[in-house]
């Protein structure tokens, strides 16, 4: 069973920010992460963090997003040094 992924506009705008290659292994990996049974075995469960419930490690970028059943929305993606800054 795979994820259903949907991107906030914060998220589109994040992603356009970075650099091309950059972008490539972020579309890659969530290609690869929407495809798993249980995306919670690879992703950290935050605590304390309003923008969102997990997060996913891709370098050294972040990707924050909520589950709704198997529906995966990615609120931000950014650095891992400005991700945690709200």
């Amino acid at each position: 069973m795979s994820y259903k992924v949907l991107f906030t506009k914060e998220a589109i705008k994040d992603i356009e920010k970075v650099d091309k290659t950059v972008k490539y292994q972020l579309y890659k990996k969530i290609a690869y992460f929407k495809e798993l049974d249980d995306i919670k075995v690879v992703a950290k469960k935050l605590h304390n963090y309003d923008a969102g419930e997990y997060r996913l490690r891709v370098g050294n970028f972040r990707i924050i997003f909520d589950l709704d059943k198997h529906i995966m929305v990615i609120l931000r993606i950014e650095h891992r040094k400005d991700v945690y800054k709200r």
